[in-house]
């Protein structure tokens, strides 16, 4: 429970998250079940959807949930991402 809090490896989404429009790398990582390494190496690639807000990336919640498909009417209902 406390990685669900600190943002730590392996991170799991807590329910507090779950409206959050957007994620942190490591957040985003977790989710999909890659590495914080592989996340950061994807968005420099542009195969990761993110944003840069002053010195720190995000991953948008909703743009994540496009691409491994998930309906973003249904994400809210169903606990997608979680």
């Amino acid at each position: 429970m406390a990685d669900e809090q600190s943002g730590g490896p392996g991170v799991r989404e807590g329910r507090h998250n779950r409206d959050r429009l957007a994620l942190s790398v490591e957040e985003a990582a977790g989710l999909l079940g890659i590495s914080t390494w592989l996340a950061y190496e994807l968005v420099h690639q542009g195969e990761l959807p993110s944003l840069r807000l002053g010195r720190r990336i995000v991953v948008p919640r909703a743009a994540l949930e496009r691409m491994v498909g998930v309906e973003a009417d249904s994400t809210r209902d169903h606990g997608a991402l979680d």
